[in-house]
């Protein structure tokens, strides 16, 4: 009897959720915007509706969230829902040529998301670069059966802010004179979009933070001087409550912690958000790191005194879900190796196993949609889309090497993972098993993940959302130079669940884009005319020694100008001599 009323409880809660779900509109219209938010350089931004900042979206768990999209930029554009599974949705994941042909400038797109998470979450330009110049937002969707209480919440976006536009510091970026690949770096940090961001506090409540770094690079330490931290929440999966006095939130990652405010409201505390130097190539002496904002219980009163600790060593695989979920054998293992090297096409681009993806002529998605028993076949989708065909319901892992010395934060579409494991160095699966699984029952999961330099971590996920899924590196100058592959999930099931509609093939038209057919849009496997990559350069030059060899030539260049230079200016000495002498002599006679 007691087991049947349990179960009626449970049938009439989610009864009363899905009444209460609604349909919710966001009208977005994407313009640039002149915007100044260090206070060191107005420039010209990405905004929606004549703003900037983008204002966030709020919408319910079990709603469905429409948005209305006028592109009014000089650029195709096309949104991404950071971190949403979009099951059944695939075509509405945004990445330009893998779920969609971009919105083409003045025309207009529908995104419709039916919302099956709850947590915190983000939306952002998912063509070229426009996130890093504004267009990116909070996407905060709220349980009505919240795990823990709290009686207020504060969202809190940290970014890096570039005083260029992006495509002016990509074409740097990615050019033969940038053969160490050093990445641009931003002019400031930012809270909220703002320099002193201000977080207000009531006596004795408890407050949910909401964390989102919606960085083309940077990597924040966050900390609040005289406060205890909890997190309770990763990239959309409730945790049990860990406490921290500090904890780092790479590009794309998001947490939330629960804060108490103090009973005494005589003093005021700092937010502190510091800037890693390890993620810069070059730290500027004018870049402020210690980006700070203030949690303000008395606007007239002082605040403390500064706290300033070490960086607590923090391990996001500790983490627990409150939702458990046992991991499996896998039934695929890809081992992807992330390195940077100078191409054949003499610079410098990031690669999985010595492959730089390259958008196809055609959206991977449409391809998988349109080319029937073939769908199933890799050559289809073009080599330099790097794709990884998985079957429906595997278990899949990926085991990823970083041989780079920078930190990479990795981002897998469509799902989240399990982080099943982590070691130092470059494994190699002809040595034997993989040395570095944790025996935990119930991994961590997420949807991005942080690999140190030289180190490798591995993940887990099951294939149950048939779809095209990019997982790419997702610090922006990454993704641009070619650190990403594509899972081809369930090719065999995804036209009985996935329908691509008219205004998809429009913008296609549009923009004359083939919209059917394999990476070249052409039949079969016929791939005549597919849009191609650089290649590894032949011989046994490694990146040092190209690097090295580059440099050279640019400095015997320099060299031979200042020859060249120094000639010149002996020629006209030797002239003006010559004139003089002539002169006397004709004065003489």
């Amino acid at each position: 009897m007691l087991l049947v009323s349990i179960k009626s409880l449970a049938i009439l809660a989610l009864a009363s959720t899905v009444a209460q779900a609604a349909v919710v509109t966001y009208n977005w219209t994407i313009t640039y915007v002149n915007a100044n938010p260090d206070g060191l350089k107005e420039r010209r931004v990405v905004g929606v509706n004549g703003q900037y900042p983008v204002p966030p979206i709020h919408v319910n768990f079990n709603d469905t969230l429409v948005i209305n999209v006028i592109n009014q930029i000089d650029e195709p554009t096309a949104l991404h829902s950071h971190g949403l599974f979009q099951t059944g949705n695939a075509q509405m994941d945004g990445p330009s040529m893998v779920t969609q042909c971009p919105i083409p400038p003045g025309a207009n797109f529908t995104y419709t998301i039916p919302i099956e998470q709850h947590g915190t979450y983000w939306i952002h330009g998912h063509a070229k670069g426009q996130y890093v110049d504004g267009l990116r937002a909070p996407l905060i969707i709220h349980n009505p059966n919240e795990p823990y209480k709290y009686d207020g919440e504060h969202v809190v976006a940290l970014s890096d802010w570039y005083h260029r536009e992006h495509q002016e510091m990509l074409d740097w970026y990615l050019s033969i004179f940038n053969p160490s690949g050093a990445e641009p770096v931003p002019e400031s940090g930012l809270i909220n979009h703002q320099k002193d961001a201000k977080f207000e506090l009531a006596p004795g409540k408890t407050y949910r933070f909401r964390i989102i770094n919606m960085s083309a690079l940077a990597m924040f330490h966050v900390h609040i001087d005289g406060h205890e931290m909890e997190i309770i929440e990763v990239d959309g999966i409730d945790v049990e409550r860990t406490k921290v006095s500090s904890f780092y939130v790479t590009a794309a990652q998001r947490y939330s912690i629960l804060v108490t405010a103090k009973n005494d409201t005589s003093t005021n505390y700092m937010f502190r958000a510091d800037m890693d130097p390890a993620m810069f190539d070059v730290v500027p002496p004018e870049l402020e790191l210690n980006i700070t904002g203030s949690i303000v219980y008395n606007p007239t009163a002082p605040f403390a005194p500064a706290e300033y600790s070490q960086w607590e060593e923090f391990d996001d695989a500790t983490l627990v879900p409150l939702v458990a979920e046992a991991t499996s054998t896998p039934d695929q293992i890809f081992t992807l190796d992330a390195a940077f090297n100078v191409l054949n096409d003499y610079s410098n681009k990031a690669t999985f196993n010595d492959i730089t993806y390259v958008m196809p002529k055609v959206p991977t998605l449409y391809t998988a949609l349109t080319m029937g028993n073939l769908s199933s076949n890799p050559e289809v989708y073009g080599k330099y889309t790097h794709p990884l065909i998985i079957k429906h319901h595997q278990w899949i892992e990926i085991i990823i090497n970083n041989d780079d010395p920078g930190n990479h934060p990795f981002h897998l579409h469509g799902h989240v993972f399990q982080i099943v494991g982590r070691s130092s160095g470059k494994y190699d699966p002809a040595s034997g098993p993989y040395p570095g699984y944790f025996t935990t029952p119930n991994p961590s999961r997420r949807d991005t993940v942080l690999v140190p330099s030289e180190q490798n971590v591995a993940i887990r996920f099951h294939a149950n959302n048939p779809g095209v899924w990019l997982f790419h590196c997702h610090i922006e100058w990454h993704l641009q130079a070619g650190l990403a592959t594509t899972f081809i999930e369930a090719p065999e099931v995804m036209p009985s669940v996935l329908k691509i509609d008219q205004s998809h093939i429009d913008h296609c038209k549009a923009l004359n884009i083939p919209y059917s057919g394999n990476a070249a849009g052409n039949e079969g496997l016929d791939l005549t005319g597919a849009n191609v990559g650089p290649d590894p350069l032949p011989g046994t030059f490694t990146s040092k020694g190209i690097v090295a060899l580059v440099f050279t030539i640019i400095a015997a260049l320099l060299g031979l100008a200042t020859v060249i230079w120094y000639a010149r200016e002996d020629d006209a000495h030797l002239a003006a001599q010559l004139a003089k002498a002539r002169s006397s002599e004709e004065e003489t006679h």
